[in-house]
């Protein structure tokens, strides 16, 4: 089935400001200041692999439409602070989506990349979710750690946004794909706002498939790489952490990745 990409601005009453349409890539122009309640809707036709960049201060990201129609919340009021100020403001904003190429879909990248997840189900992946966050605010919401910020010297507002625990040594943090991937290695950059921060000296990933990894961290700004064997999953969940002795109880994830492959016939 061929897909027809169809964009549009919509209001928090649902009506329509601005629409455009293209077989495989299209882009609106919207002139006007984002009110409380604006969405971004990405109309595929079927599922598929779209790059999207629903603000043109944010990267690209190539993500997987496992719906007809996804829905981008523009951030507002206090869930904007984790973007950078440049982010959503103004009166003249650049939206763009288009079809992923062959190549792109097939290269080994960081499957879990994503700037553009939010809370609840929009439609695309990948996705994260987490058992507890921190006050429920923003700078400690579960999607923090897949929208490729990596500066952990500080916490809090952007660009210091993290996954914080709030304290919960039962604390969970999942990761869902939409669809089986391979996995062949993990990345994880742990928050590092010492002496504020603690640090988590191990934890475990669950995967759909049944296995699972320990991973040893160390104290460290730097990205903690594991090599695991390759294996075909839909989801992984981050548990079992382990906090290091010391006067602080905060440890929190700045970022993870997840490398590997799609699986299977590429679209």
């Amino acid at each position: 089935m061929e897909n027809t990409l169809k964009l549009k601005v919509v209001d928090g009453q649902g009506r329509t400001m601005l629409t455009g349409a293209d077989a495989e890539s299209v882009s609106l122009v919207y002139t006007g200041a984002y009110q409380e309640g604006d969405s971004i809707v990405l109309d595929c036709g079927c599922p598929c692999y779209c790059v999207v960049q629903f603000e043109d201060s944010l990267p690209a990201a190539l993500i997987y439409a496992a719906e007809r129609e996804l829905w981008y919340r523009i951030p507002s009021g206090p869930d904007r602070i984790v973007f950078s100020p440049k982010c959503f403001t103004g009166s003249r904003h650049l939206i763009r989506a288009r079809l992923a190429e062959p190549h792109e879909i097939a290269a080994r990248r960081n499957l879990a990349f994503n700037p553009y997840d939010q809370h609840g189900d929009n439609g695309f992946f990948p996705h994260s979710k987490a058992n507890v966050e921190t006050r429920g605010e923003a700078v400690f919401a579960s999607y923090n750690a897949i929208d490729g910020v990596c500066e952990n010297a500080s916490h809090g507002e952007w660009p210091y946004q993290s996954w914080g625990i709030n304290r919960d040594p039962k604390a969970e943090w999942t990761l869902s794909f939409g669809r089986p991937v391979v996995i062949d290695e993990l990345r994880l950059i742990l928050r590092a706002d010492f002496p504020h921060d603690n640090y988590w000296t191990s934890a475990k990933v669950i995967f759909s498939d049944g296995s699972a990894e320990t991973l040893s961290l160390v104290k460290t700004p730097q990205p903690q790489s594991f090599p695991i064997q390759p294996r075909t999953v839909e989801w992984l969940k981050l548990g079992e952490l382990i906090q290091a002795e010391g006067p602080s109880p905060f440890p929190a994830l700045t970022q993870f990745e997840a490398w590997g492959t799609e699986a299977g016939p590429k679209e």
